[in-house]
């Protein structure tokens, strides 16, 4: 066996120590039984005291320190003493039976943190530890850790990509699964921005670094995955709370017992001390404190395989309980980059040609509406060279220049000429621009030749979102900081329920706290700086994935893939988890007390107790399980 074979089959033993252990106890225990008759009473006793020690060292240590540490007594400590008091009045089968299911199901307890620890291990293996940069024409391997901003990074086909940045050189199909989770490669070029821990699939390309190693996307997720598993809900504390009080209120209930039938019923000794060890096994609240725990982890990891991350059980919790979700326009509800959409030239001109020689103009500035016109303008084949001549930029008015000695100006309706400019093609203008649209007129020596319409488009998956959230009767409003016809116009084609434009940060605050009366539960859904002070003040704050790293580090939801369908997809998980805890909490309390009465009545022996009270336990961990999926 190799070094390497050898260290993980050793880490696997250690990973699973719990269930090997619970294992091993229970076949001595069942090797004791089969045994009973024929080995030495003495020999018997210690298997079963082997039994114990191998089943419950594990639990017993952990109820050990978190009783000195807490100064208050705990459930492991609990089943340690019951199983101890059943062995002292004779009851060694029983007891050891109790520590194998009880350790069984401490071992899938801890199959569930050990499965959302392995997403998280898998994540960091798929970051590189090492970068090929490029300085003064020369490459070397580097720490990914010792990479600085606009350092160039050359990254092969194939290979994964260290750092976040943008592309200056050559393209790829990127495998971008690993933080979006969408198993689609995209197409890469110069300028397009990569991520670490991503995949260059088919091309070589050459990146500057626009993030230090500590402060990449795929380091953000990880870090909030890790803080989500360590926050607990409101729920989760509760059953905490009432943990260290129940459990108080069993020990002195089992001392009673021990004593008062006794001398109230007329049992004999032997039964009263019997009755109160079984009182300790099934009054335990076991199965209400593990009815938590794992349905929270798995519904925390399946949202990090769906693009979701939480960072935290309270948010997990709190996000199905919504009345009111707001939305931030620009890179939330829309794509963020303004698109083209008409394009009308007058009958005196050639479309095809006026929109090349607009768009070779247009080419010449960085305006994003210039970018837009540029871009549809590529769409047109034209087999003619235009040549741009004493391009001038007049800020905030357009742009002109020389066309085959024709003046030609691009910009708004007065820099144009005004009142031809609003008249054209008998006042179209005004019709666009009272759908929200933005008016890009063109002139050629005075003459209005083309206007464009461009606006920035509504994304795909938002309609179908919205159509879900409003189904769920949450209301819906756009927060934007656009003008009225914009938001007007948004609010109409996606059907919200109500739009406040024209907002600036502090009024999408006092927007939040307005809806926030009369104890409505209100979330944000936003993505830039101006977004954050309203998702903090938010019940939950919900920040797209691309969105600026001040809003992704105040939300309490992040949507990785920007996909506002997983607004809807986070809501579900939350009812699945909720419905499934509050499943598990009522069945625990219903087998306990169930447990607790009949015992009572004399009706169930200690066997059949440590069955019922345990395997309670197990079936509420393998229904959190089922979140996993």
């Amino acid at each position: 066996m190799s070094n390497n074979t050898k260290e993980t089959f050793l880490q696997k033993i250690h990973t699973h120590r719990e269930l090997i252990a619970a294992i091993i106890s229970g076949t001595i225990i069942l090797t004791a039984w089969v045994l009973t008759n024929i080995i030495p009473h003495i020999v018997w006793i210690i298997l079963h005291i082997i039994a114990f020690i191998i089943g419950g060292f594990a639990q017993a240590k952990e109820g050990i320190l978190d009783t000195i540490e807490h100064k208050k007594l705990n459930v492991e400590l609990l089943m340690v003493i019951a199983a101890i008091g059943s062995a002292s009045i004779g009851y060694w089968t029983e007891g050891a039976i109790l520590i194998f299911i009880f350790s069984l199901a401490g071992a899938l307890e801890t199959y569930t943190i050990n499965k959302s620890d392995k997403e998280i291990s898998l994540l960091m293996d798929l970051q590189p530890e090492e970068a090929r940069i490029i300085e003064n024409d020369m490459e070397r391997m580097i720490p990914v850790v010792q990479l600085k901003i606009n350092d160039h990074i050359f990254v092969r086909a194939g290979e994964r990509i260290p750092a976040d940045g943008f592309i200056v050189k050559g393209s790829s199909s990127v495998d971008e699964s690993a933080i979006t989770g969408e198993s689609i490669p995209i197409t890469k070029i110069k300028n397009d921005e990569v991520f670490a821990g991503t995949v260059a699939l088919n091309g070589s390309i050459t990146i500057v670094v626009t993030k230090y190693a500590s402060e990449t996307l795929f380091e953000k997720i990880i870090k909030m995955i890790q803080s989500a598993k360590d926050e607990k809900s409101p729920t989760q504390l509760f059953i905490e709370k009432f943990e260290g009080l129940y459990v108080n209120i069993v020990l002195i209930t089992v001392v009673l017992m021990m004593f008062l039938p006794h001398y109230l019923f007329g049992w004999s000794w032997t039964e009263s001390i019997y009755r109160a060890m079984i009182l300790l096994v099934v009054a335990s609240p076991c199965a209400v404190v593990a009815s938590i725990m794992p349905a929270m982890l798995s519904a925390i990891s399946n949202g990090a395989r769906q693009g979701i991350l939480f960072k935290g059980g309270i948010h997990l919790e709190h996000i199905s309980h919504l009345d009111v979700i707001a939305f931030d326009k620009t890179g939330t509800l829309t794509n963020g980059t303004p698109v083209v959409t008409d394009a009308i030239v007058h009958p005196e001109y050639d479309k095809i040609e006026t929109i090349k020689i607009v768009g070779a103009i247009e080419n010449e500035s960085t305006h994003p509406l210039a970018n837009a016109i540029t871009t549809y303008s590529s769409k047109f084949d034209l087999n003619i060279n235009i040549s741009v001549e004493n391009m001038r930029t007049i800020s905030g008015e357009g742009v002109s220049a020389y066309i085959n000695g024709q003046i030609w100006k691009v910009g708004k309706a007065e820099f144009v000429g005004e009142n031809e400019a609003l008249n054209f093609q008998n006042g179209i203008a005004n019709s666009l621009a009272k759908n929200g649209k933005t008016i890009v007129f063109a002139s050629v020596n005075g003459k209005v030749a083309a206007l464009f319409g461009l606006q920035d488009t509504i994304r795909e998956e938002a309609y179908g979102a919205i159509e879900s959230i409003k189904k769920k009767g949450i209301f819906t409003i756009l927060l934007t900081g656009d003008n009225k016809l914009t938001a007007n116009s948004v609010a109409k084609q996606l059907k919200l329920d109500d739009y406040i434009a024209e907002c600036l940060p502090n009024e999408k605050v006092d927007a939040i706290r307005n809806l926030s009366k009369n104890k409505k539960k209100v979330a944000m859904v936003g993505d830039g700086i101006n977004d954050a002070p309203a998702l903090a003040l938010a019940d939950t704050g919900i920040a797209m994935g691309d969105g600026t790293d001040v809003a992704l580090e105040t939300a309490d939801v992040v949507l990785i893939k920007n996909d506002l369908s997983k607004v809807m997809a986070a809501i579900s998980l939350s009812e699945r988890m909720n419905r499934i805890v509050k499943q598990n909490i009522f069945f625990s309390l219903f087998v306990i007390c169930a447990l607790i009465v009949s015992n009572f009545f004399q009706a169930i022996d200690l066997p059949l107790g440590v069955i019922g009270h345990e395997g309670s336990t197990i079936l509420v961990i393998v229904n959190g399980l089922r979140l996993l999926r």
